[in-house]
């Protein structure tokens, strides 16, 4: 099962469009999303950050998905480029496998400076 996590604002092109085609563009995700989703994808939810949030990020929006493998992250990835997104988002992701919390806790207490990964 994987995390992925979409940040994102919005571009000067998107203030540019229309309610009607934005509305549109929304429309045409939709179908994409379901697709998606029924390949067991899940949304965790969509949300804007808060403004309050320690160490916040610059980006106003977020999703944050479970993903069933990285064959499914990859078809939500093109999916999204696919969309055209880009041209209205600014946006930052970050993916990976879940583990376990004592895993993580081990692998950071263990850290090597030349060490690249989190996990083995």
């Amino acid at each position: 099962m994987y995390l992925y996590v979409e940040l994102w604002n919005v571009t000067e092109s998107w203030m540019k469009l229309s309610k009607d085609k934005r509305r549109e563009f929304f429309d045409k995700m939709e179908l994409g999303v379901r697709e998606i989703m029924d390949s067991g994808a899940e949304v965790t939810g969509w949300a804007m950050n808060d403004e309050h949030t320690p160490y916040r990020s610059d980006y106003r929006y977020m999703a944050v998905w479970k993903l069933p493998s990285i064959d499914d992250v990859e078809k939500l990835e093109k999916a999204v480029a696919d969309s055209g997104w880009h041209k209205y988002f600014s946006q930052v992701n970050a993916r990976g496998e879940m583990i376990p919390m004592p895993k993580v806790i081990e692998k950071l207490i263990n850290i090597e400076a030349h060490s690249t990964s989190l996990i083995d």
